[in-house]
């Protein structure tokens, strides 16, 4: 688990208590703004804690990378040139998209490209 990159060790044993057989984490990234609480990314599926429940009640969702149809960089801004000057993707599963917002867009760009990889 030493390469393994993530912003909450919290988060991080929260995603490691619910491993599959073989299964192994590549990063943990806490997320800002409403409903989503973090996003792990293993070898096998992406998995978002959804805060969105009424009361305390939260959700960990998994999503196979077979079932992403797309991975998207989200900005209000103009690009100017720069791909990612964003630090918010969306990751589309059938008819349901997934918004997470990070701190920082290397984090996001980071974890873009591992999804962009695993789907492909």
């Amino acid at each position: 688990m030493a390469d393994v990159i993530y912003d909450n060790k919290s988060q991080l044993e929260q995603i490691q208590s619910g491993l599959l057989e073989g299964e192994t984490i590549i990063a943990v990234y806490d997320a800002i703004g409403v409903g989503t609480g973090f996003i792990g990314l293993t070898n096998r599926r992406i998995i978002i804690q959804d805060k969105s429940f009424v009361g305390k009640k939260f959700a960990l969702t998994s999503i196979p990378y077979n079932k992403v149809s797309s991975v998207s960089v989200v900005s209000n801004k103009s690009w100017a040139g720069q791909f990612f000057s964003s630090g918010e993707i969306a990751i589309t599963v059938g008819q349901h998209v997934y918004e997470v917002e990070f701190r920082g867009s290397d984090k996001a760009h980071h974890a873009h490209n591992l999804i962009l990889g695993f789907a492909s």
